[in-house]
């Protein structure tokens, strides 16, 4: 009987190990300094994109077009999340901000985000 408890401890710990090796595997790939284009509605602007430890930073040639800053970033399966933690002025159209989800690739150094509305980062690895 005092085998049981044994092995569900365990049975438990290797679970639990498990499951942190998949959410740490996502991050370290994406980590690293961008520069591409962010493109809308036939619209390209040249930006950087820096991803360290969930946080990011960045910025763009053309002022708030889009508007990246800083904030933190999560990533799971084939979607990355932004919250960006600036503060905005009211003059601009918002959906330029760095936020919520999009979808993401990684081809060796290039990665690509792109939202539903069209909006899409072209990114390559420095």
């Amino acid at each position: 009987m005092k085998k049981l408890p044994i092995l569900f401890t365990v049975l438990l710990f290797l679970a639990v190990s498990g499951c942190n090796k998949t959410t740490e595997t996502v991050a370290p790939v994406l980590e690293g300094q961008y520069t591409g284009t962010f493109e809308r509605n036939g619209t390209i602007a040249p930006v950087e994109l820096n991803l360290n430890d969930q946080d990011f930073t960045g910025s763009s040639e053309t002022d708030k077009f889009p508007a990246i800053c800083s904030g933190h970033y999560t990533a799971t399966g084939d979607s990355i999340s932004f919250e960006n933690t600036c503060i905005w002025t009211a003059e601009f159209d918002w959906t330029l901000i760095l936020s919520e989800s999009w979808h993401y690739v990684v081809d060796n150094n290039k990665l690509t985000l792109i939202r539903p509305n069209g909006d899409r980062y072209d990114l390559q690895k420095q």
